[in-house]
């Protein structure tokens, strides 16, 4: 067998169990971080006032499905992970309002400017790789006037916590898929928005790594 042969070889070999922790392990541990009481206050301020079509990105295991107000008409739901959007299909099926799932990420949306009366994101922005890209494509699909709400975790702002969080990064991208050192304002700073209002706070009971918070909201 030739070198590339070989190389072919163990990367099949590889490949098998990074499919399997990320089709079938990580779903399962997000639903086990995530579906917790102490966030359900959370995900509630969020998604409170929306209405109309909402387009989430990132929405992971459907989570947020239950938390939405009666006068959301639609959801879109964009999320890559296939293991997510299994556990998804039977939230997704309890579902109050229609919920139509797109097996994609978020740089690059096949939707129509100014399609959406509000977009979602919950812990995601972390886990996509050009996020500005990402951020930028959720504001071209939003009405003008229509709001972009956003529940993140990232950067903190304390100079030792960051040296751990940049100490740590590669083993968060590892288990977790996703990114410690997000500054969430300055991406969405970037993104050119009308009007944009940020929050920051320390998450009660989360390592400290993962503590640092950003919630608001994003106008068209």
């Amino acid at each position: 067998m030739g070198i590339g042969g070989a190389r072919s070889v163990a990367a099949e070999r590889w490949a098998a169990p990074v499919g399997l922790y990320r089709d079938r392990i990580l779903p399962a541990f997000y639903d086990k971080v995530m579906d917790r009481p102490e966030l359900a206050e959370h995900r509630r301020r969020q998604l409170a006032g929306l209405s109309g079509d909402v387009l989430e990105i990132g929405i992971g295991t459907g989570l947020n499905l239950p938390g939405y107000p009666d006068e959301v008409t639609s959801v879109h739901a964009v999320e890559p992970n296939p293991g997510m959007n299994r556990r998804l299909d039977e939230r997704a099926r309890a579902a109050r309002m229609p919920v139509e799932r797109h097996a994609m990420s978020g740089e690059e949306l096949p939707f129509d400017a100014g399609r959406f009366d509000h977009a979602v994101s919950t812990m995601t922005l972390c886990s996509i790789a050009d996020v500005d890209r990402a951020v930028a494509e959720i504001r071209r699909v939003l009405r003008p006037g229509g709001t972009f709400v956003f529940f993140e975790h990232g950067l903190h702002d304390d100079p030792g916590v960051r040296r751990w969080q940049r100490r740590l990064e590669w083993l968060q991208r590892l288990y977790a898929d996703c990114s410690l050192l997000l500054d969430v304002r300055a991406v969405l700073e970037r993104a050119d928005f009308a009007d944009l209002d940020v929050e920051t706070f320390l998450l009660d009971g989360a390592p400290r790594i993962h503590q640092f918070m950003y919630r608001g909201r994003a106008t068209r």
